[in-house]
């Protein structure tokens, strides 16, 4: 089973295809399965990396809630990296994923020949909401396990669009590690930095970024257009009559629109603009 060690905790990963890295991070309720769509479509060119979190099977699951966090979460993409022997990528990922993708950007940029930041930003509008819902679902979590809790898992737009597929999805998401979960939740979500707080990073991102959202994924759409913003090199793509999880979603036009970014981006295309 290919896994790498960061900081002591094995991290599961797969590699997949030849060419230019394309890594990709989960979002909470996902693993490194939530991927496939993309697996199957970007390996024709690139050599996909997808990997499970820590907390994630079947990644190892600490019980220190200290070994959670986001600086924790960049350093084992860091070491993922270095494990595989790469100098640059392009660097994905999907809510959690996303959070992660930026935080990456920032402290790493050199690493970074694109950013991909997919349905990202909740918890930054509506934060006490959010800090109580989120400790809620932790606490949850462990009292009554993971079953329950991927019992009321919603995304209306996914089960509407592709039942099949959101059924996989929640069956994937309970079978996850009801711990991990609890403490990603209080190590990593609770205490990141929200989108308003890199304010003043942001600026100075000068990787060339594509952010995404759902329309009707109200939690990240001001986050989104705030990146939009901020970020010099960004472009912001809105899909019609979508939620959360787009890549699951709207698997083709996720995949044609990351495509046209990945490669506006090789012909030296993608602009930097005054922000």
């Amino acid at each position: 089973m290919p896994e790498f060690s960061s900081n002591g905790v094995s991290i599961y990963y797969e590699v997949t295809g030849e060419g230019f890295p394309l890594v990709l991070g989960h979002t909470f309720a996902g693993d490194y399965r939530s991927w496939e769509p993309q697996v199957r479509f970007f390996s024709r060119r690139y050599k996909v990396i997808t990997y499970s979190a820590r907390g994630y099977f079947p990644s190892q699951v600490p019980t220190d809630p200290e070994a959670y966090s986001q600086d924790q979460a960049v350093g084992d993409l860091y070491e993922l990296l270095r494990h595989l022997n790469i100098q640059q990528a392009y660097i994905g990922g999907l809510s959690m994923g996303g959070a992660l993708t930026l935080s990456f950007g920032i402290a790493h940029p050199e690493m970074c020949r694109a950013l991909i930041i997919a349905s990202a930003g909740s918890g930054t509008t509506n934060r006490d909401r959010f800090l109580q819902e989120t400790q809620a679902r932790s606490d949850r979590l462990l009292s009554e396990g993971m079953g329950p809790v991927a019992d009321s898992y919603s995304s209306p737009q996914f089960k509407r669009k592709d039942p099949r597929g959101f059924e996989e999805f929640r069956q994937a998401y309970a079978g996850h590690s009801a711990q991990g979960a609890a403490l990603t939740l209080r190590g990593v979500q609770i205490k990141r930095p929200t989108v308003y707080d890199l304010k003043e990073k942001l600026p100075r991102l000068g990787v060339p970024t594509l952010v995404m959202i759902g329309d009707e994924d109200e939690p990240c759409i001001e986050p989104a257009v705030f990146m939009k913003r901020h970020i010099p090199r960004c472009g912001l793509m809105v899909f019609p009559q979508s939620g959360h999880t787009i890549n699951l979603e709207e698997p083709d036009l996720f995949n044609r629109t990351v495509l046209d970014f990945l490669t506006t981006v090789e012909a030296g295309r993608w602009d930097q603009r005054p922000v």
